[in-house]
C-alpha cells in the first residue's frame, strides 16, 4: 500500500478535519513566507479541497485580508 493510498483512507470519513489541517498547513506556510507565495498556497489549499470532496461553498476570498 503506497503513502497515497494510506493517506485516502485516513480522510475518508473526515473531510472536515481534513480540509481544516489544509487550512492550518497554508496559513503556517504562509506565516514562515511572510505571505510571500500566498497566491500559489490559496491555489493548493483549492486544489487539495476539491481533492477531498464535500466543499462548503466558501463565500469571498475565505480568508481575511493580510495588513
Amino acid at each position: 500500500m503506497s503513502m497515497l493510498d494510506k493517506l485516502k483512507g485516513l480522510i475518508k470519513g473526515h473531510p472536515d478535519q481534513a480540509r481544516q489541517g489544509v487550512e492550518k498547513a497554508g496559513d503556517a506556510f504562509d506565516a514562515k513566507t511572510g505571505n510571500k507565495y500566498q497566491s500559489q498556497v490559496d491555489t493548493a489549499q483549492q486544489k487539495l479541497n476539491e481533492q477531498i470532496g464535500n466543499q462548503p461553498p466558501t463565500s469571498g476570498e475565505g480568508r481575511p485580508p493580510q495588513q
